[in-house]
């Protein structure tokens, strides 16, 4: 058979282009394996919430989970496979999932090794509990856009509802309780459809938001808010989201109770429930429970910590500038907390931990912690706890060594004692997810 000129033609380009494709590939899978053992290095393998896991002989490579995040190289292809490559980025919106084409991908909550509790909701939010919902992070939900529909899903379906229980005199329709995405999306659903309603807050306008670093930048997909309408925000900050959050309730002229938690639920007989608060008694038909996973701040249980310099999160880094500030906790709150009050003018940062490593930190905090800490601007104690609390100090024990700190400010960055207890004593089902959906 004679040799055909034209083969070559067409193989020289084909070859160049498969070329170019394989060192593309390949040099993006480098990337991939360094992020992943980088991650496992600083031991971010553990998801928080809702993520991915990929079935390797159902997984063709063809990279459309990748380049569908949002959120960045969250998953990477390695040796043809895709894989969860930075495991605590992952904040469980499913666009991998969605744009899967082999359906590889499985949504689940917990891992083997760290199991997760989330309360049993039905399709429409409703708990075990007749009349008592649950919406946004408190069941597994961290974005905040699958936080705000499911607090109007959940307001929709209290409003189907039909009648009122035997004792409605008084009776609220429904007491939302919380206000971050989903309480306060509920709040405008239930004042959209008529329904008389209550919210409360233990703490501030926006909830786990409220909480993150300042300037944290904080990733969101359109929404659509009842009476608002539809929110376009992609990428914003903390600040930014906060803001538009109390725009909207100065504009909707909806009505949140802060500094008012709630102490006990307890179902009525006629139907209904009575809801205890620190403030005041109310009887509600529905409860829905929009409250975060945050719970109640841990608390170091020491002489001392009732003085008003101790606090348990950061809210702005520059009221600490020119005091003595001492840090507690080995998370990425703790360091943050430490990091930007360090680059404060004339702060003095004590760092407290009482484990003799950080062991899952982010690569950039732990940077910068180690930076600042050499350039003696963060003065780390590993292996120590605070024993007790004065006005102008603190006493810090340390390897069986006790010594005493000048202080003017304590932060906890302790973590939170999550609200299980709160739900198991209403009677609410709580489920242990190690990987499962």
């Amino acid at each position: 058979m004679p040799f055909d000129p034209l083969l070559v033609v067409y193989a020289v380009p084909l070859l160049l282009i498969w070329s170019l494709f394989y060192r593309r590939r390949r040099k993006a899978e480098s990337r991939y394996i360094a992020t992943r053992e980088a991650a496992k290095t600083s031991g971010l393998t553990e998801p928080a919430s809702l993520h991915p896991v990929i079935e390797k002989a159902l997984c063709m490579g063809c990279g459309a989970c990748v380049t569908a995040c949002p959120e960045g190289e969250i998953i990477g292809l390695i040796e043809g496979k895709a894989e969860l490559i930075e495991p605590t980025h992952c904040i469980g919106h499913g666009a991998c999932k969605a744009a899967c084409p082999f359906d590889a991908i499985t949504l689940v909550f917990g891992t083997e090794t760290r199991g997760l509790d989330i309360p049993n909701v039905d399709p429409e939010f409703q708990t075990n509990v007749p009349g008592i919902y649950i919406a946004g992070e408190l069941g597994g939900m961290g974005l905040i856009r699958n936080a705000i529909e499911q607090g109007r899903q959940a307001i929709d379906a209290i409003a189907r509802q039909k009648g009122r229980p035997a004792n409605a005199a008084g009776m609220l329709d429904v007491m939302v309780v919380g206000a971050g995405p989903a309480g306060l999306a509920a709040t405008l659903g239930a004042k959209a459809k008529g329904l008389k309603s209550v919210t409360v807050e233990q703490d501030t306008l926006g909830g786990t938001v409220a909480h993150f670093p300042r300037g944290k930048l904080v990733m969101t997909r359109p929404a659509e808010l009842p009476i608002v309408g539809k929110v376009n925000f992609r990428e914003t900050t903390k600040e930014a989201l906060l803001g538009f959050w109390q725009s909207v309730v100065d504009r909707t002229a909806i009505k949140v109770n802060f500094q008012e938690r709630v102490d006990t639920v307890t179902p009525l007989p006629g139907g209904g429930f009575e809801v205890v608060t620190t403030r005041s008694r109310y009887l509600t038909r529905a409860v829905l429970l929009a409250i975060g996973r945050r719970g109640t701040p841990r608390k170091l249980d020491v002489p001392g910590e009732e003085l008003p310099k101790v606090v348990y999160r950061l809210i702005d880094p520059e009221q600490y500038r020119g005091q003595r500030v001492a840090v507690v906790g080995g998370g990425d709150s703790a360091v943050e907390a430490a990091v930007s009050i360090a680059e404060e003018q004339g702060t003095k940062v004590v760092l407290s931990y009482r484990s003799d490593a950080f062991t899952r930190l982010k690569p950039k905090n732990r940077d910068k912690l180690e930076a600042l800490a050499k350039a003696g601007r963060i003065d780390v104690r590993l292996k120590s706890t605070i024993k007790s609390i004065a006005s102008s100090s603190i006493e810090l024990q340390q390897d069986g060594k006790r010594s005493k700190i000048d202080n003017d400010a304590v932060i906890v960055c302790a973590g939170g004692i999550l609200p299980t207890g709160f739900l198991k004593s209403i009677g609410i089902e709580i489920e242990t997810k190690f990987g499962t959906a």
